[in-house]
Protein backbone atom coordinates (compact mmCIF):
# COMPACT_ATOMS: atom_id res chain seq x y z
CA UNK A 1 0.00 0.00 0.00
CA UNK A 2 2.82 2.42 0.85
CA UNK A 3 4.44 1.70 -2.54
CA UNK A 4 1.10 2.42 -4.24
CA UNK A 5 0.80 5.82 -2.60
CA UNK A 6 4.46 6.53 -3.35
CA UNK A 7 3.78 5.76 -7.01
CA UNK A 8 0.79 8.14 -7.06
CA UNK A 9 2.88 10.91 -5.50
CA UNK A 10 5.68 10.23 -7.98
CA UNK A 11 3.36 10.41 -10.98
CA UNK A 12 1.96 13.70 -9.70
CA UNK A 13 5.51 14.94 -9.33
CA UNK A 14 6.30 13.96 -12.91
CA UNK A 15 3.23 15.83 -14.10
CA UNK A 16 4.44 18.87 -12.22
CA UNK A 17 7.91 18.85 -13.81
CA UNK A 18 6.87 17.77 -17.29
CA UNK A 19 6.76 21.37 -18.46
CA UNK A 20 10.45 21.94 -17.71
CA UNK A 21 12.54 22.85 -20.71
CA UNK A 22 15.57 20.76 -21.62
CA UNK A 23 18.28 21.52 -24.14
CA UNK A 24 19.19 19.14 -26.93
CA UNK A 25 21.71 16.43 -26.13
CA UNK A 26 25.26 17.54 -26.88
CA UNK A 27 28.71 15.96 -26.58
CA UNK A 28 30.13 16.06 -23.08
CA UNK A 29 33.68 16.94 -22.08
CA UNK A 30 34.27 13.37 -20.83
CA UNK A 31 34.67 12.22 -24.40
CA UNK A 32 33.31 9.61 -26.78
CA UNK A 33 29.89 8.28 -25.92
CA UNK A 34 29.21 10.78 -23.13
CA UNK A 35 26.50 13.36 -23.74
CA UNK A 36 24.83 16.02 -21.64
CA UNK A 37 21.81 18.26 -21.59
CA UNK A 38 20.64 21.12 -19.40
CA UNK A 39 17.26 21.05 -17.71
CA UNK A 40 15.79 24.40 -16.74
CA UNK A 41 14.27 24.46 -13.26
CA UNK A 42 11.90 27.03 -11.74
CA UNK A 43 13.64 30.17 -10.54
CA UNK A 44 14.29 30.48 -6.82
CA UNK A 45 16.03 32.85 -4.38
CA UNK A 46 19.21 32.59 -6.49
CA UNK A 47 17.40 33.47 -9.73
CA UNK A 48 17.34 31.22 -12.79
CA UNK A 49 18.18 27.58 -12.09
CA UNK A 50 19.16 24.52 -14.06
CA UNK A 51 20.60 21.09 -13.53
CA UNK A 52 22.61 19.02 -15.99
CA UNK A 53 22.07 15.38 -16.93
CA UNK A 54 25.06 13.42 -18.23
CA UNK A 55 24.62 9.97 -19.67
CA UNK A 56 26.64 7.13 -21.18
CA UNK A 57 24.42 4.42 -22.60
CA UNK A 58 25.36 0.77 -22.65
CA UNK A 59 23.90 0.04 -26.07
CA UNK A 60 22.40 -3.43 -25.68
CA UNK A 61 21.83 -2.80 -21.98
CA UNK A 62 19.78 -4.67 -19.43
CA UNK A 63 17.19 -1.90 -18.93
CA UNK A 64 18.74 -0.92 -15.61
CA UNK A 65 20.14 2.55 -15.10
CA UNK A 66 22.51 4.01 -12.52
CA UNK A 67 21.99 7.59 -11.38
CA UNK A 68 25.02 9.15 -9.69
CA UNK A 69 24.85 12.26 -7.46
CA UNK A 70 28.12 14.03 -6.62
CA UNK A 71 29.20 15.63 -3.35
CA UNK A 72 30.01 19.14 -2.13
CA UNK A 73 32.66 21.14 -4.02
CA UNK A 74 32.32 18.54 -6.73
CA UNK A 75 30.73 17.54 -10.03
CA UNK A 76 30.54 14.38 -12.11
CA UNK A 77 33.91 13.61 -13.68
CA UNK A 78 34.44 9.94 -12.73
CA UNK A 79 34.62 8.65 -16.30
CA UNK A 80 36.21 5.35 -15.31
CA UNK A 81 33.39 4.56 -12.88
CA UNK A 82 30.78 5.20 -15.57
CA UNK A 83 32.57 2.90 -17.99
CA UNK A 84 32.74 0.15 -15.35
CA UNK A 85 28.94 0.22 -15.15
CA UNK A 86 28.48 0.45 -18.91
CA UNK A 87 30.80 -2.52 -19.53
CA UNK A 88 28.43 -4.61 -17.42
CA UNK A 89 25.31 -3.50 -19.27
CA UNK A 90 24.13 -0.73 -16.95
CA UNK A 91 23.13 2.55 -18.58
CA UNK A 92 24.88 5.30 -16.63
CA UNK A 93 23.50 8.72 -15.74
CA UNK A 94 24.78 11.48 -13.51
CA UNK A 95 23.32 14.81 -12.49
CA UNK A 96 25.28 17.98 -11.81
CA UNK A 97 23.00 19.61 -9.28
CA UNK A 98 21.97 23.26 -9.45
CA UNK A 99 24.85 25.65 -8.80
CA UNK A 100 27.41 22.87 -9.33
CA UNK A 101 29.76 22.02 -12.18
CA UNK A 102 28.16 22.14 -15.60
CA UNK A 103 25.00 23.65 -14.10
CA UNK A 104 26.68 26.69 -12.56
CA UNK A 105 25.56 29.99 -14.12
CA UNK A 106 27.17 33.45 -13.91
CA UNK A 107 26.45 35.35 -10.73
CA UNK A 108 25.48 32.30 -8.70
CA UNK A 109 27.09 31.36 -5.39
CA UNK A 110 28.62 27.95 -6.14
CA UNK A 111 27.33 25.00 -4.13
CA UNK A 112 24.89 27.04 -2.03
CA UNK A 113 21.58 25.60 -0.81
CA UNK A 114 18.95 26.58 1.77
CA UNK A 115 17.06 23.30 1.93
CA UNK A 116 18.36 19.93 0.72
CA UNK A 117 14.94 19.22 -0.76
CA UNK A 118 15.78 21.76 -3.48
CA UNK A 119 17.85 19.00 -5.08
CA UNK A 120 14.91 16.63 -5.30
CA UNK A 121 13.68 18.36 -8.46
CA UNK A 122 17.09 17.83 -10.07
CA UNK A 123 17.06 14.13 -9.19
CA UNK A 124 13.44 13.86 -10.36
CA UNK A 125 14.39 15.40 -13.70
CA UNK A 126 17.11 12.82 -14.20
CA UNK A 127 14.69 10.06 -13.17
CA UNK A 128 12.18 11.31 -15.71
CA UNK A 129 14.87 11.24 -18.42
CA UNK A 130 15.82 7.70 -17.47
CA UNK A 131 12.20 6.57 -17.63
CA UNK A 132 11.87 8.21 -21.07
CA UNK A 133 14.97 6.26 -22.14
CA UNK A 134 13.35 2.99 -21.10
CA UNK A 135 14.78 2.55 -17.62
CA UNK A 136 12.35 0.94 -15.20
CA UNK A 137 14.85 -0.05 -12.52
CA UNK A 138 17.32 2.42 -11.08
CA UNK A 139 20.38 2.14 -8.86
CA UNK A 140 20.63 5.48 -7.06
CA UNK A 141 24.21 6.25 -6.02
CA UNK A 142 25.46 9.19 -3.97
CA UNK A 143 28.90 10.28 -2.78
CA UNK A 144 29.50 12.33 0.39
CA UNK A 145 26.95 15.19 0.40
CA UNK A 146 25.38 13.38 -2.54
CA UNK A 147 25.07 10.37 -0.25
CA UNK A 148 23.24 12.53 2.28
CA UNK A 149 21.04 13.95 -0.49
CA UNK A 150 20.12 10.57 -1.98
CA UNK A 151 19.45 8.98 1.42
CA UNK A 152 17.28 11.96 2.40
CA UNK A 153 15.48 11.70 -0.95
CA UNK A 154 14.73 8.01 -0.46
CA UNK A 155 13.52 8.62 3.09
CA UNK A 156 11.09 11.49 2.47
CA UNK A 157 10.50 11.53 -1.31
CA UNK A 158 11.27 8.04 -2.65
CA UNK A 159 11.02 7.19 -6.31
CA UNK A 160 9.34 3.82 -6.96
CA UNK A 161 11.85 3.24 -9.77
CA UNK A 162 14.78 3.04 -7.34
CA UNK A 163 15.55 -0.58 -6.51
CA UNK A 164 18.89 -0.13 -4.72
CA UNK A 165 20.65 2.76 -2.96
CA UNK A 166 24.47 2.82 -3.03
CA UNK A 167 26.21 5.19 -0.63
CA UNK A 168 29.86 6.08 -1.16
CA UNK A 169 31.15 7.71 2.07
CA UNK A 170 27.87 9.52 2.79
CA UNK A 171 27.93 12.77 4.78
CA UNK A 172 25.65 11.60 7.58
CA UNK A 173 27.23 13.63 10.38
CA UNK A 174 29.63 16.50 10.90
CA UNK A 175 33.31 15.74 11.31
CA UNK A 176 34.08 18.71 13.54
CA UNK A 177 35.13 19.34 17.12
CA UNK A 178 32.60 18.80 19.89
CA UNK A 179 32.40 22.59 20.36
CA UNK A 180 31.61 23.17 16.71
CA UNK A 181 29.02 20.36 16.54
CA UNK A 182 27.32 21.00 19.87
CA UNK A 183 27.54 24.79 20.10
CA UNK A 184 28.30 26.51 16.79
CA UNK A 185 26.08 24.48 14.47
CA UNK A 186 22.99 24.89 16.73
CA UNK A 187 23.69 28.64 16.89
CA UNK A 188 23.77 28.76 13.09
CA UNK A 189 20.50 26.81 13.00
CA UNK A 190 18.90 29.58 15.06
CA UNK A 191 20.00 32.67 13.15
CA UNK A 192 20.55 31.43 9.59
CA UNK A 193 17.16 32.70 8.39
CA UNK A 194 18.09 36.25 9.39
CA UNK A 195 21.53 35.96 7.77
CA UNK A 196 21.20 33.25 5.08
CA UNK A 197 24.17 34.43 3.02
CA UNK A 198 26.68 34.93 5.83
CA UNK A 199 29.80 33.02 4.80
CA UNK A 200 31.87 30.83 7.08
CA UNK A 201 35.42 29.90 6.12
CA UNK A 202 36.35 26.22 5.99
CA UNK A 203 40.09 26.78 6.15
CA UNK A 204 42.75 26.28 3.52
CA UNK A 205 43.57 22.58 3.86
CA UNK A 206 44.66 21.00 0.56
CA UNK A 207 45.38 17.49 1.89
CA UNK A 208 42.50 15.85 0.06
CA UNK A 209 42.84 17.66 -3.25
CA UNK A 210 46.58 17.02 -3.35
CA UNK A 211 45.93 13.31 -2.79
CA UNK A 212 43.79 13.33 -5.95
CA UNK A 213 45.33 15.76 -8.42
CA UNK A 214 47.95 14.47 -10.82
CA UNK A 215 49.89 17.73 -10.46
CA UNK A 216 50.62 16.80 -6.83
CA UNK A 217 51.29 13.10 -7.27
CA UNK A 218 47.68 11.87 -7.44
CA UNK A 219 46.08 10.05 -10.34
CA UNK A 220 43.32 12.39 -11.48
CA UNK A 221 42.73 15.50 -13.54
CA UNK A 222 39.52 17.53 -13.31
CA UNK A 223 38.16 21.06 -13.63
CA UNK A 224 39.50 22.90 -10.56
CA UNK A 225 36.99 25.70 -11.08
CA UNK A 226 34.21 23.16 -10.46
CA UNK A 227 36.07 21.10 -7.85
CA UNK A 228 38.32 23.55 -6.08
CA UNK A 229 41.61 22.56 -4.45
CA UNK A 230 40.62 24.51 -1.35
CA UNK A 231 37.06 23.99 -0.16
CA UNK A 232 35.29 27.37 -0.42
CA UNK A 233 33.40 29.15 2.39
CA UNK A 234 29.88 27.94 3.05
CA UNK A 235 26.86 30.00 4.00
CA UNK A 236 24.90 29.73 7.21
CA UNK A 237 21.94 28.50 5.17
CA UNK A 238 24.08 25.68 3.73
CA UNK A 239 25.08 24.58 7.23
CA UNK A 240 21.47 24.67 8.44
CA UNK A 241 20.27 22.71 5.39
CA UNK A 242 22.87 19.99 5.92
CA UNK A 243 22.11 19.80 9.63
CA UNK A 244 18.36 19.51 9.04
CA UNK A 245 18.76 16.63 6.57
CA UNK A 246 21.20 14.84 8.85
CA UNK A 247 18.80 15.22 11.79
CA UNK A 248 16.05 13.43 9.84
CA UNK A 249 18.31 10.52 8.96
CA UNK A 250 19.73 10.29 12.46
CA UNK A 251 16.30 10.28 14.11
CA UNK A 252 14.05 7.61 12.60
CA UNK A 253 14.86 6.86 8.93
CA UNK A 254 12.78 4.43 6.88
CA UNK A 255 14.56 3.74 3.61
CA UNK A 256 12.83 0.65 2.33
CA UNK A 257 15.14 -0.37 -0.53
CA UNK A 258 18.36 -2.36 -0.07
CA UNK A 259 21.30 -0.11 0.82
CA UNK A 260 24.98 -0.73 0.12
CA UNK A 261 26.94 1.40 2.61
CA UNK A 262 30.60 1.86 1.66
CA UNK A 263 33.38 3.72 3.47
CA UNK A 264 37.11 3.67 4.13
CA UNK A 265 38.67 1.86 7.08
CA UNK A 266 40.44 4.91 8.46
CA UNK A 267 39.77 8.59 9.07
CA UNK A 268 42.82 10.77 8.49
CA UNK A 269 43.60 12.63 11.70
CA UNK A 270 46.05 15.22 12.93
CA UNK A 271 49.36 13.52 13.58
CA UNK A 272 48.93 10.85 10.91
CA UNK A 273 51.79 10.36 8.50
CA UNK A 274 51.19 12.49 5.36
CA UNK A 275 51.42 9.38 3.18
CA UNK A 276 48.30 8.01 4.89
CA UNK A 277 46.21 10.74 3.23
CA UNK A 278 46.30 8.69 0.03
CA UNK A 279 44.80 5.65 1.80
CA UNK A 280 42.15 7.08 4.14
CA UNK A 281 39.12 9.35 4.38
CA UNK A 282 40.46 12.88 4.80
CA UNK A 283 36.99 14.46 4.95
CA UNK A 284 34.58 12.46 7.14
CA UNK A 285 34.65 10.25 10.22
CA UNK A 286 34.16 6.67 9.05
CA UNK A 287 32.89 5.66 12.50
CA UNK A 288 30.02 8.14 12.13
CA UNK A 289 29.24 6.85 8.64
CA UNK A 290 29.06 3.30 10.00
CA UNK A 291 27.07 4.14 13.12
CA UNK A 292 24.37 6.16 11.37
CA UNK A 293 24.42 4.36 8.04
CA UNK A 294 23.58 0.97 9.53
CA UNK A 295 20.30 2.43 10.82
CA UNK A 296 19.04 3.93 7.57
CA UNK A 297 16.75 1.03 6.74
CA UNK A 298 15.99 -2.63 7.39
CA UNK A 299 18.33 -3.94 4.67
CA UNK A 300 21.80 -2.38 4.92
CA UNK A 301 24.95 -4.12 3.73
CA UNK A 302 28.09 -2.37 5.00
CA UNK A 303 31.54 -2.78 3.50
CA UNK A 304 34.78 -1.29 4.78
CA UNK A 305 37.26 -0.52 2.03
CA UNK A 306 40.80 -0.84 3.36
CA UNK A 307 42.96 1.95 2.01
CA UNK A 308 39.99 3.73 0.43
CA UNK A 309 39.87 7.47 -0.13
CA UNK A 310 36.89 9.66 0.75
CA UNK A 311 35.65 9.15 -2.79
CA UNK A 312 36.21 5.42 -2.98
CA UNK A 313 36.02 5.49 -6.78
CA UNK A 314 39.21 7.60 -6.79
CA UNK A 315 41.24 5.25 -4.60
CA UNK A 316 44.36 3.42 -5.77
CA UNK A 317 43.81 1.16 -8.80
CA UNK A 318 43.98 -2.16 -6.94
CA UNK A 319 41.58 -0.88 -4.29
CA UNK A 320 38.94 0.40 -6.65
CA UNK A 321 39.11 -2.75 -8.77
CA UNK A 322 38.35 -4.82 -5.68
CA UNK A 323 35.60 -2.34 -4.87
CA UNK A 324 34.01 -2.77 -8.29
CA UNK A 325 34.23 -6.56 -8.04
CA UNK A 326 32.26 -6.43 -4.79
CA UNK A 327 29.84 -3.77 -5.98
CA UNK A 328 28.81 -5.67 -9.11
CA UNK A 329 28.55 -8.95 -7.24
CA UNK A 330 26.22 -7.17 -4.82
CA UNK A 331 24.10 -5.68 -7.62
CA UNK A 332 23.84 -9.04 -9.34
CA UNK A 333 21.60 -10.17 -6.48
CA UNK A 334 18.95 -7.74 -7.71
CA UNK A 335 19.80 -7.56 -11.43
CA UNK A 336 21.01 -10.99 -12.57
CA UNK A 337 22.42 -11.14 -16.07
Amino acid sequence: MKRFYTLIIYMLMLAGVAHLQASAWMPDSLGEGFEMRYVEQPADYAGAERCTIVRRLAGAGRGVGVLYVHGFNDYFFQREMALEFVSRGYDFYAVDLRRYGRSLMPGQTPFDVRDMREYFADIDSAMMQMRADGMRDVVLMGHSTGGLTTAYYMDVHPSPDVRVLVLNSPFLDWNQSAFQEKILVPIVDVFHKAFPNLKINQGDDTTYSHSLLKAFGGEWEYNVEWKRPVSPPVTTSWIAAIDAAQAVLQADPHIMVPILLMHSDHTFAKGDAPSLAARSDVVLDVADISRIGRRLGPDVTEITVHGGLHDLALSAPEIRQALYDYLFAYLSRYFPE
